[in-house]
């Protein structure tokens, strides 16, 4: 055994791969402990599937990380690897080159990554150069594969992850981020393709790369990651184990089909929620947090869910259905207080919120500075109170003259627990005579001032907001947020104390609400 594959197997401190920088937000590293615990999760549902076999030691297993970046996936399966076949292959060089070439496969999503991944993995960017710790390769980029990748334009889009051809169609001396794992519409032949035969993994493992940005606005980036999972449940492994954001729990561009599919498949075995992003990643931000998934072909029935809350103080892991309310509940907690509410069958106060534009103003809308007769309506924009005349509103023209509350089209997400949901003004009340441009929702329209009141004083308590906080996961509001908010009859007002005793909430469940719901003095 030569001295470089020694160097593998000695501790390093630092490790270099807590020390490199992410390239973006769309594409991140993986702290290696956090490698390690996905690792350790999979390796204990593999012993529970395998009358306690150790995964580490099966020369058999064979691993795909098909988004590789650093390679610490692959290099701390290596490891794992290297240690548990110590037994059935003495001799380390052999047990090296068996691993590095039966077991452990990669596609890297650049080129850049692509040799960093190889450098940590074979401690050479060249898989059959002199430094290489593997001594049976023939190729240079040994089983991490990558060569540049064309996307598939066809009106002005990508047909395969629908990237815009503005933002994206490059020369060759750029990154065209045309994933060759997403980029195919055979995924199985394009496999055999690239690593020279049929190929049926074993576990499929990895941190995808996040979104793709609009040419014009990165606002408006639409998430990939869900093309990395679908793709790699087509190859059909015996396990799968991704990091995703957890924006499609209960939202996210383009996610819903994702999201229908992913909580009705009951071969989900664990879902480990980090519920601030800095948790699992310390150097980036993904607002709503992150998780990861363990798939199991062989598992037939309810998902194990860890929440990791901030500080990464892990709470006990509870196995539930994921398909009883159509969208992901992240904490455990909060499901027995929204089966209290869901088993009254109440209307729900979605269907009373507007669309993204009550009246049809976009935020960039002002009216004059002054009210004139020729501009008689009272307009709540961005902040600020102008005025317009009836005419220039397009749409809804009939709740102009009616009670109206409003709320922020855009409030706190969800960051900072315990969270106030609402910004310091709240939602607050637009009588007749009064619009508002896109910087609002009509949250109600109601029939006189004093149930105006009753709703805004309904939308402010700790039980409403809490209720929307399991739905509400980025600053955004729409109808959609407000779905487990039962629509009650406001001829007399809600407090948090008639609240609980209606729903039969208990003590636990208030004082849970609590931790949840930050008190606000509202200034609206």
């Amino acid at each position: 055994m030569n001295e470089q594959a020694g160097f593998t197997l000695r501790g390093r401190n630092p490790d270099v791969l807590t020390c490199i920088a992410n390239l973006s937000n769309d594409e991140v590293f993986t702290p290696p402990e956090f490698a390690s615990r996905m690792l350790d999760t999979l390796a204990a549902a593999w012993a529970v599937g395998n009358g306690g076999a150790n995964i580490w030691a099966d020369r058999t297993v064979s691993f795909l990380d098909p988004c590789t970046k650093s390679g610490v996936y692959l290099r701390e399966i290596t490891t794992r690897l290297i240690a548990g076949l110590a037994q059935e292959i003495p001799d380390l060089q052999t047990r090296v080159d068996h691993i590095l070439t039966r077991q452990v496969f990669g596609i890297g999503i650049t080129r850049l990554t692509s040799l960093l991944a190889r450098r940590s993995v074979y401690c050479s960017k060249h898989a059959n150069g002199e430094h290489s710790v593997g001594r049976s390769f023939a190729s240079d980029e040994g089983n991490i594969w990558f060569e540049r990748s064309e996307h598939s334009w066809s009106e002005g889009k990508c047909s395969f992850c629908g990237a815009s051809k503005e933002a994206l169609d490059r020369d060759e001396g750029r990154e065209t981020h045309a994933y060759a794992f997403i980029h195919t519409a055979n995924i199985k032949n394009r496999v055999a393709e690239l690593f020279g035969g049929v190929m049926q993994f074993d576990v499929i493992i990895g941190n995808p790369p996040y979104q793709l940005a609009d040419a014009s606005n990165s606002a408006s980036a639409s998430p990939i990651y869900q093309k990395f999972v679908e793709q790699a449940m087509a190859l059909e492994p015996r396990y799968l184990t991704m990091v995703t954001p957890s924006r499609w729990f209960v939202g996210g561009k383009g996610l819903d089909d994702f999201r229908s599919k992913m909580l009705a498949d009951r071969r989900l075995r664990t879902i480990v929620d980090f519920i601030v992003d800095k948790d699992a990643f310390p150097k980036i931000n993904v607002n709503g947090g992150v998780n990861f998934f363990l798939w199991d072909r062989d598992h037939k029935g309810d998902c194990a869910i860890t929440t990791i809350e901030r500080g990464g103080v892990a709470g006990a892991p509870v196995s539930r259905p994921l398909s009883e309310f159509g969208v992901f509940i992240r904490r455990n907690q909060a499901v027995s207080i929204l089966r209290k509410v869901r088993a009254k069958g109440e209307s729900t106060f979605a269907s009373h919120v507007s669309s993204r534009k009550p009246f049809g103003l976009p935020t960039t809308f002002f009216g004059a500075a002054a009210k004139s007769a020729a501009k008689p309506i009272k307009l709540h924009c961005s902040g600020r109170i102008t005025w317009v005349a009836r005419s220039e509103i397009p749409v809804k023209t009939e709740w102009i003259d009616q009670w109206k509350v409003l709320v922020g089209r855009a409030t706190d997400g969800n960051e900072n627990y315990p969270l106030p949901i609402w910004d310091q003004r709240g939602p607050f009340i637009a009588g007749p005579g009064e619009a508002c441009s896109e910087t609002y929702l009509v949250a109600s329209v109601v029939g006189s001032h004093a149930e105006a009141e009753r709703v805004v004083a309904y939308m402010r308590t700790v039980f409403f907001r809490f209720l929307v906080s399991l739905r509400k996961i980025t600053q955004d509001n729409k109808a959609d947020v407000f779905a487990f908010v039962p629509a009650l009859a406001m001829d007399k007002s809600w407090s948090d104390e008639v609240l609980s005793r209606r729903y039969a909430l208990s003590n636990e469940d208030v004082e849970f609400m609590g931790t949840m719901i930050r008190e606000m003095k509202f200034t609206g």
